[in-house]
């Protein structure tokens, strides 16, 4: 790809190919026009592997419009995926049962993945192997989420989690923001702990939002600088606003307001 200033050295430790194993940047898609995601995939595509589909708003799309934005992302070599909450929401409402036919349906889509998360509803150890390796069972490609958005989980039973993700099959766990941030603050302990204990080339950091509570704008920047000066620029990195893209890969490669990264 032929960029302006081609001249203007960036850090070598950023991956540019994809398909990425490491380094990806996921991007959450709560609703997104397809004219916008569109105009955004034209510039920004080579910055972003992962696209979330959020909650459950899967449910609501007229099913064609669904299908075209899939095709849409995997022609840019996009991985779309469904949130982890949908599938929370239906083993909620309708129980284990519910589950193949909910598989099913995501692969009559056209999805390939999708997250098991239990952020709203707990999941025993237990559970949580069995629901991963149902979804892998039936052809999908599973991302395991470890942490709540209600509950403060002590950083050893994130890396408890994450290693039953991993065994049971999940090829990639995010680790949910909320464990990450203490009113908008990172706990940088538990971020050397994962660090210590996990396999960082299989494992995504969440950065938190405004559905965090005392999250602001300059805190979700901050995590960000933290996060690439603790892990590199090849990071695993979710949760990124659209709107950010260009800035969060700026940051990636030493062009950011911040400079090169350490």
């Amino acid at each position: 790809m032929s960029t302006p200033f081609g001249f203007v050295p960036i850090d070598g430790r950023r991956t540019q190919a994809k398909p990425r194993k490491t380094g990806m940047s996921m991007i959450i898609d709560d609703g997104l026009p397809l004219a916008y995601v569109e105009s955004v995939l034209e510039i920004a595509a080579p910055y972003i592997d992962l696209m979330k589909i959020k909650t459950g708003t899967a449910r609501l799309y007229p099913r064609e419009v669904l299908m075209r934005k899939l095709k849409l992302y995997q022609s840019k070599a996009i991985k779309p995926f469904i949130g982890g909450q949908f599938h929370e929401y239906v083993f909620a409402t309708m129980g284990d049962a519910a589950l193949p036919a909910f598989y099913d349906e995501a692969l009559a889509l056209g999805f390939t993945t999708i997250e098991i998360s239990d952020n709203t509803v707990p999941l025993t150890e237990k559970q949580r192997f069995s629901q991963i390796a149902g979804a892998v069972k039936a052809g999908l490609e599973v991302f395991g989420e470890v942490g709540s958005k209600e509950t403060m989980s002590n950083p050893a039973l994130l890396i408890d989690q994450a290693k039953v993700c991993l065994d049971a099959g999940s090829s990639l766990v995010l680790v949910e923001a909320a464990e990450l941030v203490d009113d908008g603050v990172v706990r940088e302990a538990t971020l050397d702990i994962i660090k210590k204990n996990l396999p960082m080339e299989k494992i995504m950091i969440e950065l938190p939002g405004p559905w965090i509570a005392g999250v602001r704008s300059c805190d979700i920047e901050a995590m960000k600088k933290m996060v690439f000066a603790e892990f590199g620029p090849d990071v695993n990195l979710a949760n990124i606003d659209v709107k950010t893209i260009f800035d969060t890969e700026a940051q990636r490669v030493g062009l950011g307001t911040g400079g090169p990264i350490k």
